[in-house]
Order: structure tokens, then C-alpha cells, then sequence
């Protein structure tokens, strides 16, 4: 876990952190142009047996949040801890990140013509109070039914596989899918910004400042 000692805050904002080492979820917060750090949470990311996908997702988004959380020194202040995680079902099966190209091109040659959804759990804890604030956001894709050189040709163009359902929906892969269906565009990237935003504005973090009320 990265080492959080310098995150004590030095305005009157709670130090913001992303308990996340995906470079997608930085990536995604970085376009709300607020300061953050991110921390690696050490846990097992394992499915327990009988656990349903949004149970799954919901449980690590919590746990990363709490490991970070409980890692932070005293002299960290107030802190606000975001967790997330993401859980692809298809045919009432998890989908996990592929890994290689075989194993990619079987997921996609799996899904064309076929809904697949993704559960993206947020969760966002204040380390003040202990109050953890959650969501599910689910997100309906359909992919098209492509022939198997098309498959391919995506794969070894973007190399997808560190992405759950072996499709990134930002770059190339959008041209794998017929369609998305979401309340938070940003969920089938990795993390919900509408909702983030909108815990973020509950737990009294202000997003929309002006340079000085940012000093202050």
C-alpha cells in the first residue's frame, strides 16, 4: 500500500483518496480537477461461493475503501476514501479480466449478439465518522455479432486485457457493441462519476470553486 502520511489536507478540504491501482479509475477522476492521492488496498478480490455479482462488487468496493482507510496515520485528518470495483455477468456467470489473448478472443466470441451487465460498486468513506456512503450502478451492453477476424483484429489492436468483458468502451471497442444502457456513462469505464459527485456534495466536499475558495 502506498505510503499516506503526507495526506494531511492543507486547506480546509478532507484529503480525497482513490483506494484504487487502476489507471482507468485515476484516469476518470482526474476529470473532476480536484487534488487526490491513491493507495494500493491489499485484499483478496476473490468471489465468496453463492455470492451474487452485485454482492461481490459491493463487498470490495467497501473493503478497499475500509484498507486504506484503516492504514491512514492520525495525523491524516479528515480523509474521504473512495472504493470501487466492478463485476461483468453474462449468462448468470462472473466475467473476470481475460488476461491474454485467447482468452479475451473466447469472452468475445461468447458475447456477440448477447447482453452482458456490468455491476460498478462505489463506495465512499469518511474516515471522521466511519460513514460509508454506496451504490450499484449497473450498465446493460449488447454486443454486436462479429465474425472471428474482426474479434481478433480489435484484440491485438488495444490489447484489452486488463478489462473485464475484453472491450474498452473509451477507445476502439465501442465498435464491438450495438449498445449501452446506463444512468452514469462513466460506470462502464470503472467508476461512476454522477454518483461519486454526487456523495462527494453530500459528505460537504465542494467541487465547483473558484481558485481563492479553493486556497481557503
Amino acid at each position: 500500500m502506498q505510503d499516506t502520511a503526507a495526506l494531511a489536507p492543507q486547506t480546509g478540504r478532507p484529503a480525497l483518496i482513490l483506494a484504487s491501482s487502476s489507471r482507468y479509475r485515476r484516469e476518470l477522476l482526474e476529470r473532476l480537477r480536484i487534488p487526490f492521492d491513491t493507495a494500493v488496498p491489499a485484499i483478496d478480490e476473490t468471489p465468496q461461493p453463492g455470492e451474487t455479482p452485485e454482492a461481490t462488487a459491493l463487498r470490495l468496493a467497501v473493503a478497499k475503501a475500509r484498507a486504506v482507510a484503516a492504514a491512514l496515520p492520525a495525523s491524516a485528518g479528515r480523509s474521504l476514501v473512495i472504493g470501487s470495483d466492478q463485476v461483468a455477468t453474462f449468462d448468470g456467470h462472473q466475467i473476470g479480466k481475460p488476461g491474454t489473448h485467447e482468452r479475451a478472443l473466447e469472452q468475445l466470441r461468447a458475447m456477440r449478439g448477447r447482453e452482458v451487465l456490468f455491476h460498478s460498486a462505489l463506495s465512499l468513506l469518511d474516515s471522521a465518522t466511519g460513514r460509508t456512503d454506496t451504490v450499484d450502478v449497473v450498465t446493460k451492453v449488447r454486443f454486436r455479432d462479429l465474425p472471428d477476424a474482426a474479434l481478433d483484429a480489435y484484440l491485438r489492436a488495444e490489447q484489452p486485457y486488463d478489462c473485464a468483458g475484453s472491450a474498452k468502451s473509451e477507445g476502439l471497442g465501442i465498435a464491438l457493441l450495438e449498445a449501452i444502457e446506463s444512468d452514469d456513462p462513466t460506470a462502464l469505464i470503472g467508476l461512476p462519476l454522477i454518483a461519486l459527485t454526487r456523495m462527494l456534495l453530500a459528505a460537504g466536499y465542494p467541487l465547483l470553486t473558484t481558485p481563492q475558495e479553493a486556497r481557503e
